[in-house]
């Protein structure tokens, strides 16, 4: 009986600890990834503050350079520069990158980038995305 309840009072315990680790592995996960899509957010936000002109204005001048309907526009800093890129894709069916200076709203750098580039880049992004989830 006395090894009975022994057996019983360590079970109990073993029971209880890894009820309270999953828990903990659970909520650390969590935490983990909040705090990195805040950092994402929060980098976001510090970058728009450093801006000096809007994503709509540094929209107009990437038309300018290369007409056609956009399909992204994301503000980040390339090469030390605070920029607004663009993927516009034209006419013809393919992709020109603009980027336009955040500061000063001139057109950096453009890149016509072709089919193949493109589905490399798609792919990249992709594993990019996949790998920002597992951790």
């Amino acid at each position: 009986m006395k090894r009975y309840f022994i057996l019983s009072a360590i079970l109990s315990v073993v029971l209880v600890l890894s009820a309270s680790f999953a828990a903990t592995s659970t909520t650390r996960l969590a935490t983990q990834s909040g705090n990195r899509e805040s950092n994402e957010s929060g980098s976001q936000a510090q970058l728009a503050r450093q801006a000096k002109i809007t994503m709509e204005q540094a929209r107009a001048t990437a038309l300018n350079r290369a007409p056609g309907n956009v399909e992204s526009g994301e503000l980040e800093r390339e090469h030390g520069r605070l920029v607004y890129s663009f993927d516009i894709r034209n006419s013809r069916g393919t992709i020109t990158e603009v980027q336009v200076s955040a500061i000063n709203g001139k057109v950096v750098r453009v890149e016509h980038e072709n089919r193949r580039h493109e589905a490399a880049e798609r792919q990249q992004e992709s594993r990019e995305r996949t790998g920002r989830r597992r951790h």
